[in-house]
């Protein structure tokens, strides 16, 4: 009897010891939120986990289309004549950046944009401002080859940004 109590006990320790490395090694996305800062960044909070215990750092990868619109106003503050600029959709990507990882997952954030006016200016007397941006197609990666949609997407904001 105590033969066979002992084989159960060994056979469950076993499927649970198994189990839980299987777990422990399936990279997963639990969140990526999507936010936009004070100058028109996109900026993505995430958790990644089930990364394992033996990764010390993991590199991620934010990516996303963006669009700019630019307009020039008076030194009254009011817009001129003419039609605002825009810019995008463009890609754009982090390069790939290193998270530590403790107890098998990490969190962090990545942000990226906004679109630049490139050669657009004001005439005389007028000055630039950044006034909208939108952000679309937001994905998270990590080096294992996980990834997920962040969101809101698209998300969007109306700004007044002095350039």
């Amino acid at each position: 009897m105590r033969r066979i109590a002992f084989i159960l006990i060994s056979a469950a320790a076993t499927v649970v010891m198994t189990a839980t490395s299987a777990l422990a090694d399936s990279p997963h996305f639990i969140f990526a939120t999507n936010s936009i800062d004070s100058t028109g960044a996109l900026v993505t909070s995430f958790k990644d986990a089930g990364l394992g215990t033996g990764a010390s750092s993991i590199a991620i990868t934010l990516s996303a289309e963006a669009s700019a619109t630019y307009q020039c106003y008076n030194k009254a503050g009011n817009k001129p004549q003419g039609v605002p600029k825009h810019f995008g959709p463009t890609a754009l990507a982090t390069p790939p950046t290193p998270f530590p990882v403790s107890h098998g997952q990490t969190t962090g954030s990545l942000s990226l944009g906004p679109l630049g006016p490139g050669t657009f200016g004001c005439p005389s007397g007028q000055i630039l401002f950044l006034d909208a941006v939108t952000y679309s197609n937001t994905i998270v990666s990590d080096a294992t080859g996980n990834h997920t949609d962040a969101t809101p997407d698209p998300i969007s904001a109306t700004l007044h940004i002095k350039v």
